[in-house]
């Protein structure tokens, strides 16, 4: 006698809901220094909380309770004067809570100021090969909100716009350097410009030849002797930068000295490219 077993499968019901969350508008507004701004925080019914228990804070502190309004029972809005400029370039934090301090909403607000026209654009090239460019942030150079400025340049009577790509970071963040490429006998014209969300500018263009912001490497191997027993009479010899030999031009050099004691600078000029 056979016995058969049947084998029943049962799988289990999994139930899911959704979750249910409080709705912030407006959602990260950007907005100029001084404004004044009203934000709501919707519930939704499930959530099974009322509007007169939640509170709100701006950056991790609470808001007073004298700013906030309840249009209904579940909807609280909070009312922002005199707004000063974000205290953090990602935007101020303004959160909407439960009375257990959970979190419902929240929204970025971005408060500061359009950027200014970039000041003071200057350039030089060393040893004809690259150039480097810095410049000054417009006004007192503090927008409060995340600014990208951006180095332009091309070739003044014909070629396309560039950006130059290296741009420094920290105390020299104004500034930018391109490593190659460049063209000589014909000059670039040369910008910044400057974008927020809150507007953007540019510099005045600064018009140049690469040839007429060279700076060289000093000469090598600078010996300093004496002419035979003269006390009064020295020979300089010199090498030059190594950077310099295969360039087509030739280097001029100068020769400045002074007395020991003395501020006055003596000046001796020299034509040769190998002394």
């Amino acid at each position: 006698m056979f016995s058969f077993m049947f084998l029943l499968l049962l799988v289990p019901h999994v139930l899911f809901s959704s979750t249910h969350v409080a709705v912030v508008s407006p959602q990260d507004p950007v907005l100029l220094i001084g404004s004044s701004l009203t934000v709501t925080c919707s519930l939704s019914p499930e959530l099974g909380l009322h509007a007169g228990t939640l509170y709100w804070t701006l950056n991790g502190l609470r808001l007073s309770s004298s700013s906030y309004s309840a249009a209904s029972s579940n909807t609280l809005s909070v009312t922002l004067h005199n707004l000063n400029g974000s205290r953090q370039k990602s935007g101020d934090n303004l959160v909407c809570h439960a009375a257990d301090g959970h979190v419902l909403g929240g929204s970025c607000l971005y408060v500061g100021t359009p950027p200014e026209k970039p000041l003071n654009l200057s350039c030089w090239s060393r040893n004809a090969k690259d150039l480097s460019c810095k410049w000054s942030p417009g006004g007192r150079g503090e927008t409060h909100i995340r600014t990208k400025y951006s180095l332009k340049y091309k070739l003044r009577w014909y070629g396309r716009e560039k950006e130059c790509e290296n741009y420094s970071t920290g105390k020299q963040r104004y500034s930018c350097y391109i490593p190659r490429n460049l063209a000589l006998f014909t000059p670039y014209e040369i910008w910044v410009e400057a974008t927020n969300q809150l507007g953007s500018t540019s510099s005045d263009i600064t018009t140049l030849d690469i040839l007429d912001v060279v700076t060289t490497d000093p000469p090598a191997n600078v010996q300093v002797s004496r002419v035979g027993d003269l006390e009064d009479q020295l020979t300089v010899r010199w090498a030059s930068p190594p950077e310099l030999k295969d360039i087509l031009f030739q280097a001029k050099y100068q020769i400045r000295y002074r007395l020991e004691d003395s501020t006055e600078w003596k000046v001796v000029q020299t034509h040769e490219t190998n002394p």
